[in-house]
């Protein structure tokens, strides 16, 4: 087993997740998994995923939902499903029908959490699942015409007593079932469960693992690549476009109810793919994800830092320090200089940095430190760093700014820099020039 871990990889991918294993630890994910997702026989691995979140210290409540087994039952007694409007008819037969699937799914998902064969990210996990009659439901009633019988959406969530469960370590598993207060059962649908139990909750986040890859930037071109992040005021206007009633392997049907969510309260939701293995994990513990994840705004931002990202700036550069791509710097030189960085930071992690020295009476500054992460480099932030930096001294009224640097000069020239002799250096910053290091000095001058 030792021959298959590669330290140069592993090492590196390993302190890229811990970010976010922190970021995470003591979250609330509302995860909803559809009936096809078990048909697929993705049952094993994606609890086996699930335990690993747990294992991390993210509170899970994990709904199921059960189309095709449902379907499947229906078949056995010799009827063909009825829909209406996107939502099940649920007559007599249909709700025997989907009590029995319900019934069978949760004994296959307690027996996936139960199991502990060595060798598996299983082994050694204690995962206790807790369910129970956490749904109160009314009636869809009749629409257009059409009566839905047993069909049901939920009227309220009994989030208090799901905390509590979470709370002492448990995973809560909601089948798409509520009842009314007269004890009437009714079926639901596992979207409609998932999005209710987010909101009551104000989970942090909604995770959709289905059968929709997530959102094409492209709507209209089959091999668009895929959205990673989504502004809620997009996905809005992607929705109202779209057919009223799409169909479950449609990204917009599940859109709808991460729109949902976000608008009330709920700051992150997410459509992943379960044909991927390991797509949860992915979408959780790395930078882009594998889907698309829907936000009221945009996580990624740029902006000025303080003192409360002292820890993630040092943390960013320490790498390129120990390389000796740049100079190292003190925390305490960094901690008083916090203001003059300028940040990249996404969902809480800082990705890129660059620092800004004013020398006024020479009409100039130093662009310092300027990092992106490694993980996220070629997507452009570099140039956003230095378009802002480039912003900030001409607001102070600079002429020009300058780096040093021993390894990035082709970067520099390519946006407009031009090498220069140290001895241009205002008097101040040559003084503290390295001779011994020998960086290039390069400048761009302002129009």
């Amino acid at each position: 087993m030792s021959g298959l871990v590669f330290p140069h990889t592993f090492v590196p991918w390993f302190r890229a997740v811990a970010p976010y294993i922190h970021a995470y630890r003591g979250e609330t994910f509302v995860v909803g998994m559809p009936g096809e997702l078990i048909a697929a026989g993705k049952l094993n691995a994606f609890v086996q995923d699930l335990a690993i979140l747990h294992a991390m210290g993210i509170k899970i409540v994990l709904v199921h939902g059960f189309r095709p087994q449902v379907n499947e039952q229906l078949a056995a007694k010799g009827q063909a499903p009825r829909f209406s409007h996107g939502q099940r008819i649920t007559d007599a037969i249909a709700l025997d029908c989907a009590q029995e699937a319900a019934g069978q799914l949760r004994f296959e998902i307690e027996a996936a959490f139960s199991q502990g064969l060595p060798n598996t990210p299983m082994a050694n996990a204690t995962v206790r699942v807790v369910s129970g009659n956490f749904l109160t439901a009314r009636p869809v009633g009749i629409v257009d015409g059409v009566d839905f019988q047993h069909s049901g959406l939920v009227r309220k969530v009994d989030s208090a007593a799901i905390q509590r469960a979470i709370d002492i370590g448990a995973i809560v598993l909601l089948s798409p079932f509520g009842f009314s207060p007269t004890g009437e059962a009714f079926n639901l649908s596992m979207e409609d469960v998932a999005t209710s139990t987010a909101i009551a909750l104000q989970a942090d986040k909604l995770l959709f693992v289905c059968e929709s890859p997530g959102v094409p930037e492209d709507p209209s071109d089959p091999e668009s690549p895929i959205d990673t992040e989504l502004a809620l005021a997009d996905a809005d206007r992607m929705l109202a476009s779209a057919p009223p009633y799409p169909a479950p392997t449609d990204a917009a049907f599940y859109l709808r109810h991460c729109a949902e969510a976000c608008r009330a309260g709920v700051e992150r939701t997410h459509i992943i793919p379960f044909a991927v293995d390991g797509a949860l994990l992915q979408e959780v513990y790395t930078h882009d994800g594998i889907g698309t994840m829907v936000v009221d705004e945009k996580l990624e931002s740029l902006r000025e830092a303080s003192s409360d990202d002292v820890a993630g700036i040092i943390k960013l550069i320490e790498p390129f320090e120990r390389d000796g791509t740049l100079v190292k710097r003190s925390r305490t030189e960094i901690e008083r200089d916090a203001e003059l960085y300028t940040v990249i930071e996404h969902d809480g992690v800082i990705f890129g940095c660059a620092a800004l020295y004013p020398y006024v009476e020479a009409h100039t500054a130093e662009m310092a430190a300027l990092t992106v992460s490694a993980e996220v480099q070629g997507q452009g932030d570099g140039d956003r760093l230095l378009k802002r930096i480039e912003q900030r001294a001409k607001a102070m009224g600079l002429d020009s700014i300058f780096v040093l640097t021993t390894r990035t000069m082709h970067w520099f020239i390519k946006r407009g820099f031009q090498q220069v002799d140290p001895e241009w250096l205002p008097e101040e910053r040559k003084r503290k020039y390295n001779w011994d290091r020998r960086s290039l000095v390069l400048v761009k001058k302002f129009n």
